[in-house]
């Protein structure tokens, strides 16, 4: 995880960005003041159990519960967290 984003600890979406479905790209994009930032169908899976209350593991537990045997999924979520918190995307909570 990076530097400053605790796994144990609830992360939230950045108030100046809003993801939502964008029909016209036929994908989920984050939308902020400056732009759009279109998302993978897998990150957009991730940032959906983004909600403030949950910490970055317990979003893993429930992709895990969801796509059992993704033999990699803790890692890519985990490299995910990273890029995104340093994107500015995400947040601690609170």
């Amino acid at each position: 995880m990076s530097g400053k984003l605790n796994p144990d600890s609830a992360v939230a979406l950045n108030p100046l960005f809003r993801m939502q479905y964008e029909k016209a790209q036929g994908c989920y994009v984050l939308l902020f003041p400056e732009g759009m930032v279109k998302l993978s169908d897998t990150a957009a899976e991730i940032l959906s159990h983004v909600d403030g209350k949950r910490s970055p593991y317990e979003v893993i537990a429930a992709l895990q519960d969801k796509y059992p045997g993704a033999e990699t999924l803790a890692d890519d979520v985990t490299e995910f967290f990273g890029v995104a918190y340093d994107k500015k995307w995400i947040q601690p909570a609170g």
